[in-house]
């Protein structure tokens, strides 16, 4: 009897002697494949070429046992000789090999495999050797081939199998090919709960949500146990449909069969119920977890950030690091996708210098974030860099820098970009075209983006929706076809939303066309009396006639509606510090310096054609209390404060939570080039990038 250690790495194996059977030595060899005992397998190997086996199929099955035991330690190179060196073979022998370069990451060697095991002809594959060709399909998205194995396998009549008939599922689905993989699951019978989840999974995955709920509807009448991936792909559903009472529905089933909860699970009960905006029950069962890893932090985090609680997500990551839990790739994403919506590029650049650091950088999901983050913290050309450093890029990446561009009102770079994407045989997606269109009217590109909207959409098989068509509003609008702009709303037949709408309003405001202007307010208003925006933009819009009736009536509308303009605030990070600014900000501690520091700054730019937009106060009072009101505007303080303070000859950067006004824009050119800085300004719009008495808006925002 063989003892225990001698399957040991570490112990010496003893010799086999000849009277050792072939079982014993097939046995031997599975122990050493199933622990990936490189050396006992080895050993054996030499044993058995020093004696001869009694028959042609004794000869088969020990080279089958030593190419599964090759295969299984990675080392094909050897497993491949051994198969290349066989008389004869059977289907095991095939199979060994099959699936030892399917599980070494080796598809395309598995369908060359198989086609020459076809062309061999003495030999019809089981349905062994299809599920493992079928999955290999599935690891290279080669979906013709996949189908044509469907088509075989029908011929060969193995698809009763479950586990052919669920490599199927999963092959369709993994290649996108959702149609296909809903017609395996309808028409052959005997879905397992292996079945359920892959369809669910592809069907969430690329976005049919309803289809997902009706197979989960079906699923829960038929007599199947469902498993902890059933849980967490049924509460990601929940998520997307952001359907609470199903989610509490999911919950209580989950005590109700008692089902011992693992991470993975609350997690996404976590997910689910932040999702949902119920940001208190997700931190009840994050609280609720006896042992919390990095995969139920990063998911307490998200939740937060789902709900806007960008700060309280930062103190999370702190807490999980002070317990000791390393971030792991999606941990680091979520993270900054927080800096992002803070637009704390200090943050963000010492977690990229952690992520370098910790060996993540490579990974995509952590350089879609980096871009995301670069780009709304308003230093698009790191975004580019990271961008240009990536390895390996999805459609997430594509269009982040395509997104990322056109905010920053880079239209040219923008489109750049696209070409490079159709050059990499990327297929755009909706988000894409998004990018793409407001490209065009940051341009006023018109000819282009109908082209884009009417041509390139419809060969790449992407439907327009409301988005898309209100870059086609602003890019009319940018060009001043504002008559264009408004038959082209009434004549298509879209659900036009409040954005679209005032899109246009804000291109009447900025063109100062009245009479339009008040029209398309009209229609806003129609549609939602307490859109702030447009009582806004219609006031300033009478203030710029110097119709202080309108002003007045506006005001009084707007009071009897309850409706409350939110004060404009601008802030700016200096040394690990915020400061925010309301105008005429007298509490800040260094106010009165900040105010010397703008007076100091009007009276450089004047000489250069300053003259403050007084137009823009929606006050009726004199001449000289509009501009004092103008002077101290919050952006104005603080990029001030920015030029105090700042390290010099770096860039000033501000966030404002309202559209900035139109003297702020203008002083604030001049106030670039007179001290020779770059400033950037992130409006409730756009960013704004001032430069040499430019900015990037091309004067449109």
């Amino acid at each position: 009897m063989f003892k225990v250690q001698f399957m040991s790495i570490h112990a010496r194996p003893r010799p086999i002697s000849h009277s050792c059977t072939l079982e014993k030595t097939k046995y031997l060899l599975k122990v050493s494949a199933d622990t990936r005992n490189l050396k006992l397998g080895k050993v054996l190997h030499g044993q058995l070429i020093k004696r001869s086996a009694e028959s042609i199929e004794d000869v088969v099955i020990q080279s089958n046992s030593l190419i599964n035991h090759y295969a299984k330690c990675r080392q094909m190179s050897l497993a491949c000789q051994l198969f290349d060196r066989m008389l004869e073979r059977n289907l095991v022998s095939w199979s060994s090999l099959m699936a030892g370069y399917l599980h070494s990451g080796l598809s395309s060697e598995v369908l060359r495999l198989f086609k020459t095991m076809n062309l061999d002809g003495t030999l019809q594959p089981n349905e062994y050797i299809f599920t493992t060709v079928i999955s290999s399909c599935s690891d290279i998205r080669a979906l013709e081939e996949g189908k044509q194995c469907h088509c075989y396998v029908l011929k060969s009549g193995l698809l009763s199998y479950s586990y052919v008939k669920n490599a199927l599922l999963y092959m369709y689905s993994s290649c996108s090919d959702v149609q296909g993989a809903f017609e395996v699951f309808e028409t052959v019978s005997g879905s397992d709960i292996l079945s359920y989840n892959s369809m669910i999974h592809g069907l969430l995955e690329h976005g049919y949500l309803n289809k997902a709920l009706e197979v989960l509807i079906k699923m829960v009448s038929e007599p199947v146990v469902w498993d902890n991936i059933t849980y967490v792909t049924v509460i990601n559903l929940c998520k997307h449909l952001k359907d609470l009472n199903l989610g509490l529905q999911i919950h209580n089933r989950i005590f109700r069969t008692g089902l011992k909860l693992d991470v993975f699970i609350c997690s996404a009960i976590i997910d689910m119920y932040g999702k949902c905006g119920k940001i208190f029950s997700a931190r009840n069962v994050f609280d609720g977890l006896c042992n919390h890893n990095v995969v139920s932090w990063t998911a307490i985090m998200d939740a937060y950030i789902q709900n806007g609680c960008f700060e309280e997500a930062f103190n999370l990551f702190i807490q999980m690091e002070r317990k000791g839990v390393l971030p792991n790739e999606c941990t680091y994403a979520v993270i900054l996708n927080s800096c992002a919506e803070l637009s704390s590029l200090r943050h963000g650049d010492v977690l990229n210098a952690r992520i370098k650091k910790s060996g993540l950088s490579d990974y995509v999901i952590i350089g879609n974030a980096l871009i995301n983050m670069y780009s709304k913290s308003g230093d698009v050309e790191s975004g580019h860099q990271v961008f240009s450093d990536m390895t390996y890029r999805d459609i997430i990446t594509w269009n982040s820098m395509i997104s990322g561009y056109s905010h920053h009102g880079l239209g040219r770079e923008a489109l750049e970009v696209f070409q490079n994407m159709l050059a990499a045989e990327e297929a755009p997606n909706y988000v894409t075209f998004v990018g793409v269109l407001s490209a065009c009217g940051h341009l006023g590109l018109v000819d282009k983006g109908f082209y884009y909207l009417n041509q390139i959409m419809k060969g790449t098989g992407v439907t327009p929706g409301v988005e898309h068509y209100t870059c086609i509003v602003g890019l009319l609008c940018r060009a001043g076809l504002l008559k264009e702009a408004e038959s082209f709303m009434r004549s298509t037949p879209v659900k036009w939303d409040v954005v679209a709408w005032r899109t246009l309003l804000n291109a009447c405001h900025i063109q100062g066309n009245f009479g339009l202007g008040k029209k398309v307010a009209e229609t806003i208003l129609e549609l939602d009396p307490d859109d702030v925006g447009t009582y806004i933009l219609l006031s300033n819009m009478y203030a710029k006639a110097r119709r202080w009736d309108g002003v007045a009536k506006i005001r009084k509308l707007m009071r009897g509606r309850n409706i409350k303009k939110e004060p404009g605030v601008s802030w700016i990070e200096i040394r690990n510090n915020i400061h925010v600014f309301v105008s005429e900000d007298k509490k800040h501690p260094h106010s009165s310096q900040i105010h010397e520091k703008v007076s100091e700054l009007l009276s450089l730019i004047k000489p250069l054609g300053y003259v403050p937009r007084i137009d823009t106060v929606l006050h009726d009072v004199e001449d000289e209390q509009k501009e004092e009101y103008l002077s101290y505007h919050s952006e104005k303080l603080a990029v001030a404060y920015g030029l105090m303070i700042a390290p010099i000859g770096g860039p000033i950067r501000v966030i404002k939570n309202l559209r900035m006004c139109d003297d702020c824009h203008c002083a604030i050119k001049l106030i670039s080039m007179v001290t020779n800085r770059k400033i950037i300004i992130r409006d409730a719009n756009r960013f704004h990038c001032f430069k040499n008495g430019s900015c990037s808006c091309g004067e449109y925002w």
